[in-house]
This record gives C-alpha cells, structure tokens and sequence, in this order.
C-alpha cells in the first residue's frame, strides 16, 4: 500500500498503532497517578494539586519552615478532612525530606459538610492548603556546596462529587536555602486562620450518652459565636450520625448545648471525644470528658464458629469462578442481531471522514498494483488481517480494561494526548513523504530500503493497522448498539462483534481488489502516479490539523503549540537527512539536536491535560433555559425535565470527526435552531474530548459505548436516541411531536 515506504517506516506505523492500545490504556489510569518527577504540580480533570512551601527567612535552625500541598479543586468536587464522615477517605501526604528534617502532621483546616442524600461527608471544596510544619534541628547543616533543598512528596487523595476517584502525585520543590520563600505567604496564613484553634473548655463542659444521643455541652466559647448555630465535627469517624443536624441552643452564661444522634454502627468510644466547632469559617478544637462512659458499641455481626468452618470448607473445594462471570450470553437471534449491525457499522465506517486519509493510502495501492491481480488479491486479504486483527485487538484492551472497574468507551485511545501527538507525528511524515520532500531509498542502505519491496503483505498488513488506529473514534450508523452490547456479553461473543466490525472496514477493500473488473478499470502505470501521490499528502496533512485541534481541547494551546514546534523540527530533520556531503553532516545532527531538545523543553505540554475553564467545567443554573448550549452534568437532563421542560443533549468529543460534521451541520441548522427554541428545548452538550467516567457511565445507560450519541429527553415520553449521522428531518420530525 505505501509504495514509497519501506519496512522501517511501516515498522513505525505498528509502533504508533500499539501505541493507541498500550498509551491509550496508560492514559486511563493519569488520573490514578500523575504527576513527574521535577514537577511541583499536578493537574488531573478534577483537582490541581501544587507542593508549595513558606520559608520567610530561608532555610536553618530555629527558623519557620512549612510545606504543603494546595489543592485547587474544579466545581461541584471534594476532597476529605482527617474524618471523612460517612465516606470517603483522608488526604495523605508522604515524605522524603533532606536528612535531618522532621514534618509534622497535617494542620487541618476546619471542614464543610457535604449532604449527600441521607450521609454527609466532611471535607473541603474550592482551595484548600494542607499545612505541615517542617522542623530544622540545631545543628543541622546542609551539604557545604548546596544552594537549595530537595523536598518530595507522595500525596494520594479521594475527589468526590457523586461519583468518587482516587488519584495520587509525585512532587519535587526545590528551595532555597537562602533568602526568602514567601510566594503563598496569603495561602499559608488563610489555612492558619481556618485551622482550630486550640480551646481548653469552661468550667461544667461535657459530654454525655444519654437515650441514644450525644449530649454535648461546652462553656467558654467566643463571645461573637454566642446565639449562632456552630458546625460540630467529631474528629472520631463512626461516633455520630453525620448527616444528622445537631439539635443546639444557648442557655444562660455563654453555655451551648447540643443534642448529636449517635451512629446505629458505632465502634469506638473515645475517652475524652475530641471535637471541632466551627463558626463562618473559624473554628475551635477541643477534647470533652465523657460523663459516666461510652456505652457497650454494637457487636459487630458474626456468624457461629461451625458455619464459619463449613463457609471456610466451601471456600476450598469450591470451584474458581470463570473469568466474565457476571455477564450473560445474549440469545442467538440478538447475537446475530448485533454481528449484523456490527458489520454494516464497519461498511458505513469506510464512509466517515475519519477514514479518508487511509483511503487516500488504499487509492495509492490499487495505483501500484492495478494491473498486477495477484499482487492486489494478497495485498487486500493482508489489509483484511490487519484491520480484523487490531479491531480484535482493540476490542480486547478495552473489556480488560472495563473487567479491571476503568470506566472506557470506544474511541478511549484518543483521550489519551500522547496518542493524539504520536498520530500527529506519524501523518506528518507520511504526508511528507507523499509530497516528495523525502525517500527513504536515498536516506538507507539499499538492502533496508528495498524491505518494503520484498515485504508488501506486511506492507498492506500495517495499512490495516493503521486504518484502525485511524477510524476507531468513529461511530457509525449501526455500530453504537452493537458496541454497547459488548459491555453484557461474554468475551467470545464481544470479540466476535467487534471481528464483525474489522471485517464490514475490510470488505470493500477486499471485494475491490478479487474483482478484476477494477483492475482492468485503472488506468496504467505512468506519470500520473507521482502527480497522485503528491496530491494525496494533503489528505495528511489534513489530519495532522485536525489532530493538533483535538490536542489542544485536550492540554491548551500551549500545548498545540508545542507540538506544532515539535512538527515542525521533526520535517527539518527529516529534511537535513536527504541532503549530502558535509552540508549533511552538519546540519543533520544540529536539526536532530533541536528536536532532542525541544521535546526536554515542551514535551510534557503535550500529555499534561489540562483543568477545564471554570466555567465550562460547572453545569450552571443557565442551563435551565433553553437556545444555547450548556455543559452537561450527570443530575441536569432529569432535573430539567422534572420541571416540565424538554433536553435535547449531545455526547461528543473534539476527536470524533462525526460529531464535528453533524455540530456544522444538522445541529446549525437555522431551521432546527428556530425548532429547539420553539418547544423550549435545553440543550446540553456532554464532551467527551478528556475522559469523564461520568460520561462514560451515562453512554452506558443508553447502551452505547463511544461517541457521537443524541438522546432527546420529554416529560412523560421514553428518551429517543438518534442515528450517529443526525439527520435535519429525523430531528425535526422528533421535535414537532413534543
């Protein structure tokens, strides 16, 4: 298929092929681990966390020192206080600090409660600096040649909004031993201003067990709290009900009293109960003596050490569960069913623009071997093997990857900005080499550059593969319920489905090439071939923008930026390889050096994804009324239509081509525009670009995997889920019988 490329570049294209595999699968676990070593911040989708450190008077004896990790977190998010309530779990900070050096533990600042239903949670939303006083012994010395301390830190934090997402960093600051570090002083003396003060409680402050109740009673609090209802905040897990609201009021001389509902499940009686009461954002930190004892905690549920032996026994000699246990094989005719649309889906796929610049690859190949049938025959079984075998592939990293609790879709591999940028690189030198700016048959050995001439299965093979790498974002019509079965079915009829999808990509290509009325329909080999050629590098190139577009949802423009620098160097080298003599000598290793540089300098913009605006990160209260678009939010669309109005939502991403052709079309469409304001219709738009296991969850329920999706939501009607290639008249059609 590529005629002017060797072994060695299609050795490259199954590189970056598995790379839209391994990196994709690499990519949905950032959230989980983020961070590099050198980097004092680390961003994910959810929380930008930042290792900062206060040093007014440098680093030595006697002098304050202070670490922390601020936590900036996006709307609607939360991260956990030391308690975390009814769920959730604690911030923890470990670390490696210089020898000699001593951290404490986290001064917490005062926490919020966070209703959720019938629990709470108590934690922080917004920013928030988890503080720790670092101690610099006498006589602490550091090396004689040392200009600055190293201080590393391993943070792993739970960030919650409905659902909840563990995520971890790595942070390396560097500072100064000299001079002053106050950069965050403000941070530093907020979090010290929302820190508990400590409070030694009046005289006849107490508390008491009494009818299933805490009863709380304190003397000797603030006078500017008196007459206010406090937040009170057990720094025991279990104790109370945390959702409960504590029945509190003030008796005469100062005193307040509190009646908390103690926790059906609690375990521990802490003797004395340490506690925080808060007021508008200060807060007081005490610990009240338990008047008469805890009483005895409920027995935790056990079973009778027979049953446990005959349990334990069972356990043994019970047979291993198979692996997809869980999961129900579909009856034959919705098996069939689905390898049916799973088939016209890939048919379809050859049409999505996502696949044109393979075309463009395919057109080159029947050029080559137009009249040579056998050639051709062996080439398109080839281009068969390699689309089946990497559908199949892809199919399989992704139900591993769902077995393993990943929330992933199709499409998942583009999520990733690593792939985007390999894919970007890829097209480039191909489009390069198409328009002629290089051959590798002047750039290697003969016996290296004539491999793709003794290879072309393996040639047509790559095609395949690439072709996969390619389409794969796409969703055709057809293809978005047979993939979303997938998600219910055992592992051999998944696979089986989305070999039925390789095989609908590969059979117009297939039936092309076994037919010799198409051979005999191409024109000879001539002149015109390299007129072709040049002209399909702009298909390329095409791709390479619409790539560096998708990179940029996804890291910033600071990060298209940089990898259209990073492009841009890579053509000059490849350019400097074709020159000859000394003039190559010279200017290959400087260009080669460039780019060794250029990706130590920028190369980290391009896989850091960077915080969503705080406005197109929130799903505001605008949302609530209809003609323009809003950002989705896993609540919205129900509560919308709880209050009598109709949504319209479009799950979509930057990587999905489809999506972008039916957003310039059918969804601006003055017509349809004109529709949706006169029903009152609210439109949502749920982007998909980065990964949002919100969204990913929500595809699921509508029994799709990937993107696009159009899901029309009425009160008292079923949702109408739309074809992935949305249709003015289907729409509209939908829309006038609200």
């Amino acid at each position: 298929m590529f005629h002017c490329l060797p072994r060695r570049l299609l050795g490259a294209l199954l590189f970056i092929a598995a790379s839209a595999l391994s990196t994709g699968a690499g990519a949905q676990f950032l959230l989980k681990s983020s961070g590099s070593a050198g980097a004092s911040v680390v961003t994910t989708p959810y929380v930008r966390a930042e290792l900062v450190a206060h040093a007014p008077q440098g680093i030595a004896p006697g002098q304050p020192l202070q670490l922390g990790l601020l936590i900036t977190h996006q709307p609607d998010w939360h991260t956990y206080w030391k308690n975390p309530g009814d769920s959730g779990l604690p911030t923890q900070l470990d670390w490696q600090l210089p020898a000699g050096l001593d951290a404490s533990e986290i001064a917490w600042p005062a926490p919020r409660k966070f209703p959720i239903g019938t629990l709470a949670n108590y934690g922080y939303d917004g920013q928030v600096l988890l503080p720790v006083a670092v101690t610099v012994p006498p006589g602490w010395r550091p090396d004689p040649l040392a200009t600055e301390a190293t201080f590393q830190l391993h943070a792993s934090w739970l960030v919650c909004r409905q659902e909840c997402i563990p995520e971890e960093g790595r942070f390396t600051l560097q500072v100064p031993l000299q001079g002053t570090t106050a950069l965050h002083a403000a941070a530093f003396q907020a979090s010290a201003e929302a820190h508990p003060r400590p409070l030694q409680p009046g005289a006849g402050s107490s508390a008491q067990v009494q009818e299933g109740a805490l009863l709380l009673r304190v003397a000797g609090l603030p006078a500017a709290w008196q007459g206010r209802e406090l937040g009170v905040f057990p720094e025991t897990p279990g104790v109370v009900q945390t959702a409960a609201s504590p029945a509190q009021q003030w008796q005469d001389g100062g005193v307040w009293t509190a009646s908390v509902p103690l926790s059906p499940q609690r375990s521990e009686g802490p003797e004395p109960l340490p506690l925080v009461l808060t007021e508008g954002g200060a807060g007081v930190q005490l610990a009240l003596p338990v008047e008469g004892g805890w009483p005895p905690a409920a027995a935790l549920a056990t079973v009778s050490p027979a049953l446990a032996a005959a349990l334990a026994a069972n356990a043994q000699n019970a047979p291993a569960a198979p692996a997809g246990a869980g999961v129900t094989a579909a009856p034959l005719p919705t098996w069939l069913a689905a390898l049916a649309g799973a088939l016209l889906g890939g048919l379809l796929l050859n049409l999505m623009p996502c696949v044109f610049p393979v075309l463009a690859i395919k057109v080159s190949g029947f050029a080559q071997h137009g009249q040579d049938l056998r050639a051709q025959r062996l080439g398109g079984l080839a281009y068969a093997a390699g689309v089946v075998l990497s559908f199949v592939l892809l199919g399989a990293l992704m139900l591993a990857l769902r077995a393993a609790g990943e929330a992933v879709g199709w499409g998942f591999q583009l999520q990733s900005p690593a792939v985007v940028a390999g894919l970007a690189a890829l097209f480039t030198l191909i489009g390069l080499n198409l328009a002629g700016v290089f051959e590798f048959g002047r750039m290697l050995p003969s016996s290296l550059a004539s491999l793709q001439a003794r290879h072309p299965v393996a040639d047509s093979f790559l095609t395949g593969v690439l072709a996969v790498a390619v389409a794969s974002p796409c969703t055709a019509p057809f293809m978005g319920a047979s993939l979303g079965l997938t998600a219910t079915l055992p592992a051999a009829q998944a696979l089986a489905i989305f070999a039925a999808l390789g095989v609908g990509l590969a059979l117009p290509y297939v039936l092309a090439a076994w037919l010799p009325a198409v051979a005999r329909a191409l024109p000879r080999p001539g002149a015109w071939m390299d007129t072709l050629r040049r002209l399909l590098a702009f298909p390329m190139f095409a791709t390479v923008v619409w790539l560096t577009w998708v990179l940029g949802q996804q890291v910033g423009i600071d990060g298209a930026a940089a990898l259209l620098i990073l492009l841009v160097l890579l053509a000059l080298a490849v350019w400097t390889l074709t020159l000859r003599g000394r003039t190559r000598a010279v200017l290959a290793p400087l260009s080669i050096a460039a780019g060794a540089c250029a990706v130590w300098l920028w190369g980290q913009k391009l896989v850091e994804i960077q915080p969503l605006p705080v406005a197109a990160a929130a799903a505001p209260a605008a949302a609530q009324s209809a003609g323009s678009w809003q950002p989705w939010a896993p609540e919205l669309p129900a509560q919308i239509v709880a209050s009598g109005r109709p949504v319209f939502v479009d799950y979509t991403a930057a990587w999905c081509v489809t999506c972008q052709y039916n957003k310039q079309t059918t969804l601006s469409d003055e017509a349809v525009l004109q529709d949706f304001a006169a029903k009152g219709v609210t439109l949502l738009r749920a982007d998909w670009t980065r990964r949002d296991p919100a969204i990913t969850a929500a595809l699921g329920e509508l029994g799709r995997s990937g993107v696009p999706v159009y899901v029309l939501h009425a009160p008292g009607r079923a949702p109408v889920v739309f074809s992935e290639i949305l249709g003015r008249r289907e729409l509209r059609q939908a829309l006038a019988a609200l």
